[in-house]
């Protein structure tokens, strides 16, 4: 194998060689862990650190497939819906909200003397310091936990959504005015079509925080949700099921990662040239 060829500055693998070196780290991973693994249950048969690749299946059948003997649920589901639930909610607002202020200020200077600074203050206070706060203003109902998924993505939307307006060549706007376009025929006609593939983007950048303020919330206060439940069988040292969950949880951010990309090159597929 000619290693120039694959890792030199101007190479270009082929798509075989690409998607090899795409598994390669998933390969080590998993077989640095089956030997981990491997090596504590030689020891102690009972290990519960470590689980084999068995005792996960069986943990995962226990929550994804069988009902539970206390409330009826197959646990896996009834978690998964009301945490995507949380998940939506919080950054579907964040994401309306970051559209109208970032728009704005963009385009007025105006409203961005208004607003910036109180943004760029809401970006700097860190989310999980005032859940206490959130939960004991709003209580640690639903509210609390898609306030918290909010606050902690809608400063970070508004400031990307902000620097994709500005990044719109003025002469656009001028040219425009000139033709005798009217101000909201400029922001919703001209300008918001332009910024939603830049929104699109940073909303798959904004969903790994998304989902640590929501397993944060989950975890202190909750009766249902996958943070919920993580945190309840850890006292049990349960890693059979906890290890699942975090699998499954990767797993739907990727699948939303995935999802979001391929509808921005299905709508907007002038930006993904543009780009190039």
């Amino acid at each position: 194998m000619n290693l120039p060829l694959i890792f030199g500055l101007h190479a270009k693998p082929p798509k075989l060689i690409k998607r090899i070196l795409m598994l390669i780290p998933f390969i080590l991973l998993i077989s640095l862990y089956l030997y981990a693994s491997h090596l504590r249950l030689i020891d102690n048969p009972q290990d519960k650190l470590l689980p084999s690749i068995s005792s996960m299946l069986k943990g995962i059948n226990h929550v994804a497939f069988e009902e539970d003997k206390r409330t009826g649920d197959i646990l896996l589901w009834k978690d998964t819906f009301s945490s995507l639930t949380r998940l939506f909610y919080g950054v579907t607002l964040a994401l309306l909200s970051a559209l109208i202020f970032g728009l704005y200020m963009g385009l007025y200077r105006g409203v961005d003397a208004l607003f910036s600074s109180f943004i760029v203050f809401l970006s700097m206070v860190p989310p999980l310091a005032i859940l206490p706060i959130l939960f004991i203003s709003l209580g640690v109902g639903e509210v609390a936990k898609v306030a918290l998924i909010f606050m902690g993505t809608f400063p970070i939307l508004t400031r990307d959504i902000f620097l994709a307006v500005k990044q719109i060549p003025q002469q656009q706007i001028v040219k425009a005015l000139t033709l005798g376009a009217s101000s909201a025929a400029i922001s919703y006609r001209i300008v918001l079509p332009q910024i939603f593939p830049s929104a699109i983007n940073s909303t798959r950048l904004i969903l790994g925080s998304a989902w640590l303020f929501l397993i944060a919330s989950e975890a202190i206060a909750s009766t249902d949700g996958l943070g919920y439940r993580i945190f309840l069988v850890r006292r049990y040292l349960a890693m059979d099921i906890i290890i699942p969950y975090v699998l499954w949880i990767t797993l739907l951010g990727f699948c939303f990662d995935f999802l979001l990309r391929q509808l921005k090159q299905r709508l907007f597929p002038w930006y993904e040239v543009k780009s190039e």
